[in-house]
């Protein structure tokens, strides 16, 4: 079916989408996205009114998009397009976000980061959504957003809400900081990462410090910080600190 829509023209494609019966429209929006081609992608671009569709086919192509293996510049552009300047129910937006996260973390993945203007289109969406969030959930969705994009210039703004945030926002800050390679972990994320597991500043929540704990141990770690966190773990919950005594086991084997 794929390969069908591929030579598929635009018109034939959008009117396949609106004459389906309303059970079908699901699969036809998820092949449409997976087959990528311009006639698919602006066919789908008309047909989709983010203000009238049911939220459960926005959502369908929402996720077909975030999930996509290799996504075009042009897949991402028509998310953001549907994103922008719209009075959206607020798990769209949230969906919306999070997509557009996976999307840019994929683009730069195969090298696209500073070839095509949408990806910083999508970085700057993603950071104006977390700048105008007055709720938690929206900091935490955002955060998340970042988290999958992966960009290491982000990591500074990663870092501020990972220390400084309320419960919720470190641990989604935290879980954001874990998904990037050993080579973006530099001494300063570790300095923020010891002072959060140490509780230098204030008290966090286990699941922050655990992950805290994971990020030294899994990069690169200092024998000092495999020590320092060997003797805070007389002092933790027992499966907390038998989790930590089997992280560095697996590191040592």
């Amino acid at each position: 079916f794929i390969q069908m829509l591929r030579s598929a023209k635009k018109r034939d494609v959008l009117q396949l989408l609106r004459r389906a019966p309303e059970e079908a429209r699901p699969f036809l929006v998820e092949a449409a996205v997976a087959t990528q081609s311009v006639a698919s992608l602006a066919a789908l671009s008309d047909f989709l009114d983010f203000s009238q569709e049911p939220k459960s086919l926005l959502e369908k192509f929402l996720y077909t998009a975030a999930f996509s293996p290799r996504p075009s510049g042009e897949l991402l552009q028509l998310v953001l397009d549907k994103l922008d300047g719209k009075q959206l129910a607020p798990e769209i937006w949230e969906t919306g976000i999070v997509a557009v996260g996976s999307l840019v973390g994929k683009l730069c993945q195969q090298k696209l980061c500073g070839l095509q203007q949408v990806v910083e289109r999508g970085v700057e969406t993603m950071l104006r959504g977390l700048r105008g969030a007055e709720e938690e959930p929206k900091v935490v969705i955002s955060l998340l957003a970042l988290g999958n994009a992966r960009l290491p210039e982000t990591i500074p703004t990663l870092l501020e809400h990972a220390e400084d945030g309320p419960r919720a926002v470190t641990a989604a800050a935290t879980s954001a900081l874990q998904r990037f390679p050993a080579a973006h972990i530099s001494s300063k994320v570790k300095q923020v990462m010891r002072r959060i597991f140490h509780q230098k500043r204030k008290s966090y929540d286990k699941t922050c410090r655990l992950a805290a704990a994971e990020i030294l141990l899994d990069n690169h770690p200092l024998p000092m910080d495999v020590i320092n966190i060997l003797l805070a773990t007389s002092e933790m919950e027992t499966e907390v600190a038998t989790f930590l005594l089997l992280k560095v086991q697996n590191s040592l084997r």
